[in-house]
């Protein structure tokens, strides 16, 4: 491996301009591509198949024609004046008036007056119509939403207050194209201090931005072939940002090296790719694995997303073994020190902060670990409580008038009323129209006897007269375990009526929903995170040629991951601080976010795992004790992990300034865990654990030795070229050793 890596980076260092050439139009060519591919769409594929509530939605789609079940909605909530009454002629004309002019348009489903659909408060406060549309809330133009917020406009002037929830004329969260810019401005303050050299900061940034470029250029290109989105692309797009400066930093640093060690450039950028590289293409294998490892929880929007994200980081890759040291051969000099540049001697790592912290810990090996362990493990407690859910309208800003409708018709008519129960009730078991209409009432009358029900709404039957549609209003809020327990307990129902009546029926609606999802993605992280890890080790168990380092790497993820889910449970599900971050209510973690977390923090764990390690095991193998390993493999790599993992906790940190409770969430997860797994885990518990060991760290049994290929990712297989003073020294092949 290292061998051809060798001659790739001379060969690109060489060919400088072929290899520019050949980027420049792989670039361009996927920007043409993006640009004349037709618009992707939704492909229509279920976002989890198999759960109960999708499969509802799914039928809703089917039996009733010209509805989309997921169409968007708007729920209109009226408040009358301290002392009046929505009743009074003045208000109820306001509000007829209101659902009459929205109810005209033409992508309008049904808008329903709440005078009669029953929709008004005991007490007469507060009324609430509901505005149902043909098609998503993506496919309504700016148009169709002047349109209503125009009518509400004028509903308002009446003296009601009126606020709006549902999805229809939900604020969209920002583009992260600023939280993006941001972090890369601050990924270039840091790279300058770690470098010193303005081209040897920005050339990690170039590559990153040129290689992410191109990912997402692809993504679009193909977006109609494949149903992507830019959507799908986020991920793609975050972690190849965050991946392609990581790998772009190694070989440039690596490069640095070797040319303080004294060879001429092209020789430098040969060995660079050679082992700095390396251990770039197994970094990059690990995070692949977790981003294709997202295909075991069986949501195709997950898939769609991991995939693309695993090819931006196979691009990121490429472009840090091809690119890099083309660019480093037109300007050899201009990523070294200003120092070196001047022709100064060159400064030889012989001690630094990272060989001093080494043997800091070294010294105290079992107290560190004994620190480490219990720390995280304190950090962890609170993840046994995790409850997932889907954070609706109570977790937006009280500024917002989504929230303010969810609070106004909590007031009104009870939590409840914020997520009704959707029930399809399918006939076609029953003999004849007559017996279908009586096992929908049935059923209805059942389920509103239920504990937990407020009430149900009259059934609405397809044209076909076989399939019903009503709705169950909770006694408790959307993420509430009462409502969790209901769903449940309606479910278990469903044998007995469907004996009494010949019909079925299944609950779905937005509350369902999130439940089942919740409950899927739940039982899908423990699998998940079993088939990374055992990928992982298999993976590591071949680059490090060692039992118990692959072991160590596990563990050490597992403690910085499950204390990362035990801060976010703390600060968002419990509170704890919730108000420094500005979460204005707590409640259960977004579902996808485990899953998120696992995935993106075991790919950049790994990442610092191999980088790290992979320079220890180059020391020993190259004839250093294996304590003098640990802290050879400090000297030269700790700075630069330092500088990756704090180029990702400010781009992860700069998103827990969003408005958005779930970009919030994952923007503070991921910088915790990336603190954690770095700083406690990388730099602390590595090299303890390692001390502890000696030699055994790098034990194989001599069969496994025998089985196992071998890939040389320390670089035992290159003999460096003589050091050179100036100049570029003769092609030299490396020679076996």
């Amino acid at each position: 491996m290292a061998t051809l890596l060798y001659r790739l980076g001379r060969t690109a260092f060489r060919r400088r301009w072929l290899v520019v050439l050949l980027w420049a139009v792989i670039l361009g060519g996927a920007g043409a591509g993006a640009v004349t591919a037709p618009a992707s769409s939704d492909d229509g594929t279920s976002f989890m198949p198999g759960i109960e509530a999708q499969k509802a939605f799914d039928l809703i789609g089917e039996r009733f024609p010209g509805t989309d079940a997921n169409g968007a909605d708007a729920r209109i909530v009226f408040v009358a004046p301290d002392g009046e009454k929505v009743t009074a002629a003045g208000n109820r004309a306001a509000i007829d008036a209101l659902v009459t002019e929205a109810a005209d348009e033409p992508k309008v489903l049904n808008a329903v007056s709440p005078f009669k659909a029953g929709a008004v408060s005991e007490d007469g406060s507060t009324a609430y119509a509901t505005v149902n549309f043909k098609v998503t809330a993506d496919d309504l133009t700016d148009a169709d939403k002047a349109a209503l917020e125009k009518a509400i406009g004028q509903a308002r002037t009446s003296g009601l207050t009126v606020e709006v929830g549902g999805t229809a004329l939900a604020e969209q969260p920002a583009a992260g194209g600023s939280a993006e810019a941001i972090g890369i401005g601050l990924a270039a303050v840091i790279l300058l201090i770690t470098f010193g050299s303005l081209a040897a900061a920005g050339l990690p940034l170039l590559t990153a931005v040129i290689g992410v470029g191109t990912s997402m250029a692809a993504i679009m290109a193909l977006g109609s072939v494949f149903g992507l989105s830019l959507t799908t692309g986020t991920l793609a797009s975050m972690l190849g940002l965050a991946v392609g400066i990581d790998y772009a930093l190694f070989v440039v640093s690596r490069y640095r090296e070797e040319r303080a060690n004294g060879h001429a450039p092209g020789q430098a950028a040969g060995l660079a790719v050679g082992t700095a590289g390396s251990a770039v293409v197994f970094a990059g294998l690990t995070v692949v694995i977790a981003l294709a490892g997202l295909t075991v929880v069986g949501v195709p929007m997950l898939t769609k997303m991991g995939l693309c994200a695993a090819g931006a980081v196979v691009v990121a890759v490429l472009v840090a073994l091809t690119l890099v040291p083309a660019l480093l051969g037109m300007w050899p000099d201009a990523v070294l020190s200003r120092r070196t540049r001047k022709g100064g001697p060159a400064r030889r790592a012989t001690d630094n902060g990272g060989s001093r912290w080494a043997r800091f810990v070294m010294r105290r090996p079992l107290a560190v670990l004994v620190a480490c362990v219990a720390g995280l493990g304190v950090l962890a407690l609170p993840a046994a409580s995790l409850e997932m859910g889907m954070p609706g309208a109570e977790s937006k800003p009280v500024s917002s008038t989504e929230r303010r409708a969810y609070d106004a018709l909590a007031d009104g008519f009870g939590a409840g009323f914020n997520g009704p129960l959707t029930i399809v009730v399918d006939a076609r078991g029953a003999a004849g129209t007559k017996a279908a209409t009586a096992a929908v009432k049935e059923i209805a009358k059942e389920i509103g006897a239920t504990d937990g029900v407020v009430s149900v709404s009259s059934a609405r039957f397809n044209p076909a007269g076989d399939t019903a549609l009503f709705s169950a209003v909770p006694a408790t809020g959307p993420n509430d375990e009462h409502t969790k327990d209901l769903v449940r307990t309606i479910r278990s129902e469903r044998t007995a009526l469907e004996r009494a009546t010949g019909a079925t029926f299944e609950v779905t609606g937005s509350t369902a929903m999130n439940i089942d999802i919740a409950e899927a993605l739940q039982a899908a992280l423990v699998p998940y995170l079993a088939v990374i890890v055992v990928l992982a080790l298999l993976l590591l168990l071949v680059v490090f040629r060692s039992v118990l380092v692959p072991v160590k790497a596990a563990f050490g993820f597992l403690l910085s991951v499950l204390a990362a889910l035990g801060s976010v449970v703390a600060v968002f599900q419990w509170g704890w601080g919730a108000g420094l971050l500005g979460v204005e209510q707590a409640g259960p973690i977004m579902s996808l976010m485990p899953i998120f977390l696992v995935g993106i923090v075991f790919g950049l764990a790994m990442d610092y795992e191999v980088f790290l390690v992979a320079r220890m095991r180059e020391a020993y193998v190259h004839g250093d004790r294996a304590p003098d390993a640990v802290v050879s493999g400090f000297r030269h790599s700790a700075r630069v992990v330092v500088a990756a993992a704090v180029i990702m906790i400010a781009v992860f940190s700069g998103f827990v300034g969003s408005g958005e409770s779930m970009v919030k969430t994952i923007g503070f997860g991921l910088a915790v865990a990336v603190l954690f797994d770095a700083f406690v885990v990388r730099l602390a518990l590595v090299p303890a654990v390692l001390a502890l060991l000696g030699d055994r760290a790098w034990w194989l049994p001599g069969w496994l030795d025998r089985l196992l290929p071998r890939v040389d990712v320390e670089g035992a297989g290159l003999a460096t070229a003589p050091p050179v003073a100036g100049g570029e020294a003769a092609p030299q092949e490396p020679v076996r050793v």
